[in-house]
Parts: C-alpha cells; sequence; structure tokens
C-alpha cells in the first residue's frame, strides 16, 4: 500500500514524499523551481529510495532518542516514513510534511504557542530523556537531527518566557539540557561558543539559561536558530547538513563509517557557494577551531548550508564541545586531518596535506593556523573570566583552557621546527 506526504518548501508545495512496500520515494511537483537539496536537484523522474533517505531520514533525530521517540509512537525504530508523519511539522530548515489535503499554518503576525510558566518548564526538563520532542503530544510535531536530548522552542521577545511552538509555528531557539554523563557539558559548548564568538568567527548565538529547582539551579542552553528569521514570527530559512548535501544517510556521518571527510566537506562548499572563497576560508577557521579546542565530534552533520535569497552560505559554527576534555569519550576526530585521526598524531605534513585534499594553498594555511594557534589561549582566558562575571564558572572550563593552551602550544612547535 502507497502512503504519501506532500512536501512543502517555505510554504510552497514543491514534492511528494512516498512509501511503497517500506521503500522511500520523492518526486518534486511539475514547475517546481526550488530544490530541496543538492543531493536531490530539480528533475521530473522520482528520486529512489537510496537517493531520498538520506535528505528525508537526515531530519529526524538518531540513536536512542530515535528508538524512544518510536517506542513512544508505537511505530517501528526503522521506519522513516511513520516517523516524519509524526514529526516533521517543524524541521530544520523550511521544510513541513503534510499529509495530503492539508497545508502549512499561515503566518498572519499570531503564533500558536503553548507558554511554559516554571514548574512546566521543570516538567519538560524532566521528560526530555524520557520524551524526546514531547513525541506524542497534541499538537507537537517537532523534529531535529542529532542523538543528544534538545527540543525546538520559541523564546518570547523580551526573552523572558520559554514555549513550545504547536500546530506548525516555528520555533526561533533550541533548547540544550545537560547531556547524561559528560560533566558540566551546558558549561562546556557555553564557553566553546563564546569562545568562537571572542575570536570573530560567525557563531549561533548561544546562552547559559538557570531554573530554580528546589535549593539547586537546573542550567540549561538556549540556541538562536539560524534558520529562522530573527523578528518574532521566526519565518524558515532553508538549510541542510552535509550528508544530506552529499547524499550520505546519519548513520554514516563519521568519516570512518563512510561519511563525508574535509576533502568533500570543501569541495561541496566550492560546489555550492558563489562566490566560493569567503565560505571556504571560513570552513577553514572552524576546521582549525574545532581540533585546537578538542572537538573531536565536528562529524558530516555539524556543518551545514543555509539558502538565503543572495544564494547557498555555510552557516554559523554549531555545536562546538570540547570532547577531548573527558577520558571516557573517544580520542579520534570525527574527520581526518591529513590522513590521521587523532590530533596528537598531527604534524607539519599532515596539515599541509590536509591543504593539499581541501585544494587550499598550503602556505596560507599554516599562517592562518599558526595565527588562530597564537591568539586563542589569550581570548580563551578572557571568555572564561566574562562568564565567571556572569555567574557562569565550572570546573571543566578550567581543564579546558588548560587543554587549548596545550594544545595551540603542540600546534606551534610543529609547525615553526
Amino acid at each position: 500500500m502507497a502512503r504519501h506526504l506532500e512536501v512543502w518548501l517555505l510554504g510552497v508545495h514543491v514534492g511528494t514524499l512516498s512509501q511503497v512496500d517500506g521503500k522511500l520515494s520523492f518526486a518534486y511537483v511539475p514547475g517546481a523551481t526550488t530544490p530541496l537539496s543538492q543531493s536531490l536537484p530539480i528533475r521530473s523522474e522520482p528520486f529512489d529510495d537510496r537517493a531520498t533517505r538520506p535528505f528525508f531520514a537526515g531530519l529526524l533525530p538518531e540513536g536512542g532518542k530515535r528508538k524512544q521517540i518510536a517506542k513512544t509512537l508505537q511505530i517501528s525504530t526503522q521506519n522513516d516514513y511513520a516517523l516524519l508523519d509524526s514529526l516533521g511539522g517543524e524541521c530544520a530548515g523550511a521544510v513541513t510534511l503534510l499529509e495530503p489535503g492539508q497545508s502549512p499554518r499561515a503566518l498572519d503576525g499570531a503564533r500558536d504557542v503553548r507558554w511554559l510558566d516554571h514548574a512546566h518548564l521543570l516538567q519538560v526538563l524532566d521528560e526530555m530523556p524520557l520524551r524526546p520532542m514531547r513525541a506524542g503530544d497534541d499538537g507537537l510535531r517537532l523534529s531535529l537531527a542529532g542523538a543528544q536530548d534538545k527540543l525546538p522552542v520559541v523564546l518570547d521577545v523580551d526573552g523572558l518566557r520559554v514555549g513550545l511552538p504547536l500546530n506548525g509555528s516555528p520555533s526561533t531557539h533550541i533548547l540544550k539540557p545537560p547531556i547524561a554523563g559528560v560533566d558540566g557539558s551546558v558549561f562546556n559548548e557555553a564557553f566553546c561558543m563564546a569562545l568562537a564568538s571572542g575570536f570573530k568567527l560567525d557563531v549561533a548565538d548561544t546562552h547559559i539559561q538557570a531554573i530554580t529547582d528546589g535549593a539547586q539551579q537546573r542550567h540549561y542552553l538556549l540556541v538562536a536558530r539560524y534558520d529562522r528569521q530573527t523578528d518574532f514570527l521566526g519565518l524558515r530559512l532553508h538549510q541542510e547538513d552535509f550528508c544530506q548535501a552529499l547524499g550520505i544517510v546519519s548513520e554514516h556521518k563519521y568519516q570512518n563509517e563512510g561519511g563525508p571527510g574535509l576533502a568533500q566537506a570543501f569541495a561541496l562548499l566550492r560546489s555550492a557557494t558563489r562566490p566560493s572563497a569567503p565560505h571556504t576560508l571560513k570552513l577553514l577557521d572552524y576546521v582549525v577551531f574545532n581540533a585546537l579546542i578538542g572537538n573531536h565530534d565536528a562529524h558530516g552533520k555539524n556543518f551545514s548550508l543555509l539558502y538565503t535569497p543572495a544564494g547557498a552560505v555555510l552557516t554559523p559554527l554549531y555545536d562546538a564541545l570540547c570532547t577531548a576534555v573527558y577520558p571516557t569519550l573517544t580520542d579520534k576526530m570525527a574527520m581526518k586531518i591529513g590522513g590521521k585521526y587523532k590530533f596528537s598524531e598531527v604534524m607539519a605534513r599532515h596539515w599541509e596535506q590536509f591543504a593539499l585534499d581541501a585544494a587550499l594553498s598550503p602556505a596560507q594555511v599554516k599562517k592562518r593556523i599558526l595565527d588562530i594557534a597564537k591568539r586563542l589561549p589569550d581570548v580563551a582566558r578572557a571568555t572564561q573570566t566574562t562568564l565567571q562575571s556572569l555567574g557562569n564558572d565550572h570546573p571543566i572550563i578550567d581543564r579546558i583552557v588548560t587543554l587549548i593552551d596545550q594544545r595551540c602550544a603542540l600546534t606551534i612547535r610543529r609547525l615553526t621546527s
């Protein structure tokens, strides 16, 4: 039996996602002019399961969160179509999936939001591990990719209230609670993102929020969505991550599993953006920054393209977290640098090989790495001081600053010896 969901992009019906005998297919409507993805160019013929699944399944949560959602909704964990049917109202980018005959909510100045008071916000935080994306709640069809707890929310214009977007209303922020088993993750990510901002990188605006729970403070992150316009209406902008753009399923997001490497990432930027030079240089900064702060989890779904009226651009940096500070997490980077997965093994010749693989000038890459490595420790200490002045201090930040000092000093020695 065939099942169908209508695919809307920026409020326009662009195609149909179908499931037949467990296989997905996607077809554009006649006259469609805006492609969903670099991997799904406009054409009259339908795309088969192999071509369709990376983009659409890439809209969904992953790993244990996906399993928990499937259990809550009483559907198969592997049933991408059923999950999209249940969650695909408010996704990353400007895609909405609806039953045939339905149309997206018109943004007429009103927004349908379930505002959360103190007790309800605590309840949402408590239930996030067991209720990812609030799956099963009436009026909520929310989805974000990734394996960690997160939730699309609305922050009011005064920044005083958090709410849940209902019935297809766009969210404005992503709420991220502490990661289970990762000490100080909220402070870690807030510091790394603030450090990127202090270093003048383009970065998603991220703030620590706290709520009182009895005698203790519960901390979480609010990350402004770069794929929503900044006014209160939160109008959608389309985006896709590099795995979606390259037609790679989320299960293979790491390079050692068949996911994209840095050479593919830079090649994608050159093919998708015009002019491409500013974006390739921005990506170079992201790569060097992630390496020096110890963000080993910078995989293909942690880089994205944003589609603006002026064309495709590289998105701001997001999901920057120092994983290297935790001995229990892997010391392998998600993408190789010059053939090496371990930062401790990256020598000057590997940075040179990375530059050649990425079609960059080795001399310019070396100059940029040294510039970042020489300045980053001072900016890290200044960022720590700023967070402390705001009351956002945690022992994990001291450890990250020390790690950054060590990595920058090591890199300078290796590039100048």
